[in-house]
């Protein structure tokens, strides 16, 4: 019997962190015509609210899934700043409640909150192996590497029920298509048959996001997520399987833990990864809001110095999404994290970072031995 449940809590406000769960709030998507905030209005005891409130402290609220019935599943982008021009997303919403995603935001197109509904409710498509054989067929597909982690992450926890990843990455690789993951989750370590399998056709490259060494951090930052102690055995094991794995720190986040970034890299070298990259904090639309609420909560002393720091680093403002800025930053500070790192990555992989090694690492995929599916009901090629 599935865990995962259709209940769902309606958008309001809580004052405290819930158990398990990254956003402090349930704000009121951007979209909706009205906002709605929760107050005591005097008439109910403490002791009724302790037991009715879904947001009271230590409550655990249930995770919900829902079925997404969009009719596509391969998403095209022309952004200089990432390196594919394709993605799959086989889940809308992220149960590992990173506070800081900057595709939170994405959840405000289903009416639904960049908060805690972002973590709690889910879309997934049963039917995705189906539509990804339909484009995969398609007469006028071109191959090229389809990057899966890319808004959220493919091995979130309702993926050990669901598997629509596992089915989705068997088909790419039967097909002899190429593809990347980056995950947070050592969940992938799961599917190593077929990783294996695709790394001896130079199909596969897995990028791990490991954010911080510190456990306690970590469970405030990214609740449900792999801790990173397992996160760097997931890049040893994948490394002594000969797939080819890298690690991301993503993001990096002023004073909280971008003191962190030489062990950071002296780390993932030591387990196995063979490149390593970041990106600084981006805090898009809501996620500002969530990001300062998350800091009052946890960090109350460093509230400002956060944000005046990350505001240095974005022209004066808390994101800037021009392309070729906003996954680094601009200023002083970004210049002294982007030197750090550079420094970093010369001591240990003797080199530095550049953003276009990316877009080499996807060319180093293949998609000579790419073989289209036959759809359920279409017919061979006759040559």
């Amino acid at each position: 019997m599935s865990k995962y449940t259709n209940h769902s809590i309606n958008h309001r406000f809580t004052d405290h962190a819930l158990k398990g769960r990254g956003a402090v709030s349930n704000q009121v998507g951007r979209f909706e015509r009205f906002n709605r905030e929760s107050f005591d209005d005097g008439w109910n005891s403490p002791e009724t609210d302790q037991i009715d409130d879904p947001f009271a402290s230590g409550t655990q609220i249930p995770t919900s899934l829902m079925v997404d019935n969009s009719k596509k599943i391969i998403t095209f982008n022309q952004s200089p700043d990432v390196p594919f021009d394709r993605s799959i997303n086989p889940y809308k919403g992220c149960e590992h409640g990173c506070v800081y995603c900057f595709a939170r935001p994405s959840h405000s197109y289903w009416g639904l909150s960049a908060g805690l509904d972002f973590e709690t409710k889910l879309f997934y498509k049963p039917d995705a192996v189906d539509i990804l054989e339909k484009e995969l067929a398609h007469p006028k597909y071109e191959p090229a590497p389809i990057a899966f982690g890319t808004n959220t992450d493919p091995y979130q926890p309702v993926e050990a029920e669901k598997k629509i990843t596992r089915n989705l990455i068997t088909k790419l690789t039967e097909c002899r298509h190429p593809f990347t993951i980056v995950t947070k989750n050592q969940m992938v370590l799961r599917d190593l048959d077929i990783l294996t399998e695709a790394a001896k056709y130079k199909l596969v490259r897995v990028m791990v996001s490991v954010t911080t060494l510190d456990h306690k951090l970590a469970n405030k930052l990214e609740p449900r997520a792999t801790t990173p102690q397992k996160r760097l055995q997931t890049i040893q094991a994948l490394s002594e399987n000969n797939i080819p794995v890298g690690s991301l720190t993503a993001p990096i986040i002023p004073a909280i833990n971008d003191h962190e970034i030489e062990n950071l890299i002296a780390a993932v070298k030591e387990a196995g990864a063979e490149s390593a990259g970041y990106i600084l904090l981006r805090l898009p639309l809501e996620v500002k809001d969530l990001m300062k609420e998350w800091l009052d909560h946890h960090y109350p002393n460093k509230t400002n110095r956060v944000l005046s720091l990350i505001s240095q680093s974005r022209d004066g403002k808390l994101n800037h999404s021009t392309f070729g800025k906003r996954m680094s930053g601009t200023g002083a500070y970004a210049a002294m994290i982007r030197k750090r790192y550079n420094l970093a990555l010369k001591k240990h992989f003797g080199s530095h970072f550049n953003p276009e090694d990316r877009v080499e690492l996807q060319r180093s995929l293949t998609t000579e031995y790419f073989t289209p599916p036959t759809p359920k009901g279409g017919q061979f090629n006759l040559l």
